[in-house]
């Protein structure tokens, strides 16, 4: 007899199924456009690195300078990186660490040399000038003068933009660019939180973060206070001309061209980035009301803000006092890191928050540069472009200077750039009549302001990490911005610096 089947009763001798139906996340589609742009990177650096050689750049008393091996080699890594920086197929300190292990691999200058520039002083400075920014904000500073400063502009968001740009760039003439970048951008972080958006991407937002960035390199070309290559440049220029560049002389016909930049780019973000909202209604009770909040200043905030000012103090004392001068301006900011860690304002928590990611694009930005000087790729690509304007006039050539610098220092050191265009310019110079101290300051104000690219200077990286904005939307507002600067510097060169007495023109020979 057949037994038969009893019914299986719901839920016996099957297995459990889940409340929830997990199902495996979908793969993310192929993002083509960072795989064509990952690939255009890569075949330039092919393309440049295994072409046949290049000709030779000749100046124009017959010096020929070869381009070498290792030469075309770092023009090959500078292609890859411009590229990869640009439209962000990697982040972005990924890039600079590509830029070490490219020379390294191909040989165009050894892994010591390439990997030591990661850790050069000026990549240190920037990391203490960062470090400051962070003292700012952990102690409550930042939010005490930025609702003391909204106070001050009010509710209009033009106003906004006006006071930022205007207290940024004062502040680079009397300290570093870079340490006024770290500083203001806390400050910058806590008046956008009042405006209501959180985190999103804005007009507003990423006109105000890339507008502290080019006003911090407008204001920095008044004072040798504002950057190191003020000082370095005119020093070069001194040995070549055998002229005497002051202090004074150099603020004297450079404050216009400074402020003048900085309300033009005011008014260029106020067209091209017009924040949404015309006002911000009840902003100046919000911040009385939220500075009140806040109470009497801390004992950390003092301690902060004495160490600041020793350190400000301090370097700009440099310029006056010679003795000074011994003591590197890296050590001297380091120094104020140390003490925060040991009067206990910053902790290992602190260290840990670095944004080494801005970091590591500067170190690169220093390796590249380090590499196209050392090469001599970056002679050779300034005397084939001066060469070109050797027949033409005074005017012309200037702007061709100013405009090569301009280009250069998105990719270099500002100060490298004027080196390495300065002497085929002046030797050129005679023959079209024209006057070496209008050569030196035009290139000065071009090598400031590089509005092109993050690496150009540290207020761009700093900006960036506000992540208002992407490397290529910064390329793109930076090329009305470039625009702009050549036509202020244009201006300078033929009507203003002539007014104020500065020698433009010279006899011919």
């Amino acid at each position: 007899m057949v037994e038969r089947e009893q019914p299986i009763a719901k839920g016996e001798g099957l297995p459990e199924m889940p409340d929830e139906i997990i199902l495996a996340p979908e793969k993310p589609p192929l993002d083509w456009k960072r795989l064509l742009f990952m690939s255009i990177g890569i075949i330039l650096f092919i393309i440049i690195y295994f072409a046949p050689p290049w000709p030779d750049a000749v100046d124009p008393v017959g010096e020929h300078f070869v381009l070498t091996k290792a030469g075309k080699g770092a023009l090959a890594v500078f292609a890859l990186a411009g590229t990869w920086w640009v439209f962000e197929v990697v982040p972005i300190g990924v890039t600079s660490l590509m830029i070490g292990v490219l020379q390294a691999l191909f040989q165009v200058r050894s892994a010591k040399v390439a990997f030591k520039d990661f850790m050069d002083p000026s990549v240190l400075f920037i990391f203490g000038s960062v470090v400051i920014g962070m003292v700012f904000t952990k102690t409550g500073l930042t939010k005490r003068l930025a609702y003391k400063m909204l106070e001050i502009v009010g509710e209009k968001t033009s106003m906004i933009y006006l006071g930022c740009f205007v207290v940024t760039s004062a502040l680079t003439h009397i300290m570093a660019h870079t340490a006024v970048a770290a500083t203001v951008f806390p400050l910058l972080m806590a008046i956008y939180a009042l405006y209501g958006e959180g985190d999103k991407q804005t007009k507003f937002g990423k006109g105000l973060f890339i507008g502290m960035a080019y006003v911090a390199g407008a204001g920095s070309i008044v004072t040798l206070l504002g950057a190191a290559r003020g000082a370095v440049a005119i020093g070069f220029f001194n040995d070549i001309m055998k002229q005497d560049i002051s202090f004074f002389k150099l603020t004297y016909y450079m404050f216009i061209p400074g402020w003048l930049m900085t309300f033009a780019l005011w008014g260029y973000f106020m067209v091209a980035l017009k924040p949404e909202k015309k006002t911000i209604p009840g902003l100046r009770e919000k911040a009385k009301k939220l500075n009140a909040q806040l109470g009497k200043i801390t004992k950390d905030e003092i301690i902060a803000i004495l160490i600041v000012l020793a350190v400000i103090i301090f370097l700009a004392l440099q310029s006056f006092i010679p003795e000074l001068k011994i003591f590197n301006k890296t050590a001297v900011i380091l120094v104020s890191t140390v003490i925060f860690f040991l009067v206990k304002i910053l902790d290992i928590n602190d260290l840990e928050a670095v944004p080494w990611n801005i970091i590591l694009l500067f170190a690169g930005a220093m390796s590249i540069g380090f590499c196209l000087w050392e090469t001599g790729a970056a002679k050779w690509m300034a005397v084939n472009w001066l060469v070109m304007f050797k027949e033409s006039s005074g005017f012309v050539f200037v702007m061709s200077i100013a405009f090569f610098v301009m280009i250069m220092t998105n990719f270099i050191m500002n100060v490298a750039a004027i080196a390495i265009s300065l002497p085929v310019a002046l030797v050129i110079a005679p023959y079209l009549g024209v006057a070496g101290e209008v050569i030196l300051f035009a290139s000065l104000a071009t090598a400031g302001m590089p509005f092109l690219l993050l690496v150009g200077a540290a207020p761009n990286a700093i900006a960036y990490d506000s992540k208002q904005f992407t490397t290529g939307e910064f390329f793109l507002y930076g090329i009305p911005a470039s625009v702009i600067l050549m036509a202020c510097v244009a201006l300078c060169v033929g009507v203003i610096w002539p007014i104020l007495g500065m020698p433009v023109s010279i006899p011919t020979p």
